[in-house]
């Protein structure tokens, strides 16, 4: 049976330097000449499911329990879990194997429906003060925590995974049909903090930084 090559719906005008074929996926690593200052990654390759259930407290997606109240995220051993709401929670899984879908009708795969992005930086902050007026800064939350609303004018789940000093940064997704247009915005909006597009390498350096805090 003929596998199926998966495509990205993010497409930067940076020259990939290096690449890797992961689960179908083809995954920039690096791009040419990457610059220092406030970075984008686009993660659409890494895998994220749906979880819908009334009983959401009796669920553990990838053995980590889903949090009680909307709004809580949980960041455990490359698993992030955010509670939506009282019936539905997202996940994203990032380790290098996909993980199999359980057979459980709770679960559905959104990662070929929608765009992933990754934004860190000293200056996330103030890039997305210019996009949305969602409150990324509250005190009353404490990373890594869920946002769900309008960002460029469309929704979005947004999870603020750190706000520390030298370790700011954002996950970001929305439908895959609006993935020219969020990137686009994001790049204008940043232009003046110079953010640039980088490979998956700057995020995972990054994780480590933060996962050692």
């Amino acid at each position: 049976m003929t596998e199926i090559l998966r495509q990205s719906p993010v497409s930067f005008s940076a020259r990939p330097l290096k690449t890797e074929n992961r689960n179908l996926w083809p995954v920039v690593l690096e791009y040419e000449n990457e610059k220092t200052g406030q970075y984008l990654v686009d993660l659409s390759h890494v895998c994220r499911w749906d979880v819908q259930d009334a009983k959401l407290s009796k669920v553990k997606p990838a053995d980590v329990p889903i949090p009680t109240k909307p709004g809580q995220s949980v960041l455990t051993d490359g698993v992030l879990i955010n509670r939506m709401n009282g019936i539905q929670a997202s996940v994203w899984q990032f380790a290098k194997e996909t993980p199999e879908l359980p057979k459980d009708p709770i679960y559905t795969d959104t990662s070929e429906a929608t765009v992933a992005l990754a934004i860190f930086g000293e200056k996330v902050f103030s890039i997305l003060e210019k996009l949305s007026s969602l409150d990324f800064l509250d005190t009353n939350n404490k990373a890594p925590f869920l946002l769900q609303g309008p960002c460029a004018h469309l929704p979005c789940q947004i999870v603020v995974l750190s706000k520390d000093e030298g370790l700011e940064g954002i996950l970001l997704t929305c439908s895959r049909g609006y993935a020219h247009v969020m990137t686009e915005a994001i790049l204008h909006a940043g232009d003046e903090f110079d953010l640039s597009p980088v490979g998956e390498g700057k995020f995972t350096d990054w994780m480590m930084r933060l996962n050692k805090k």
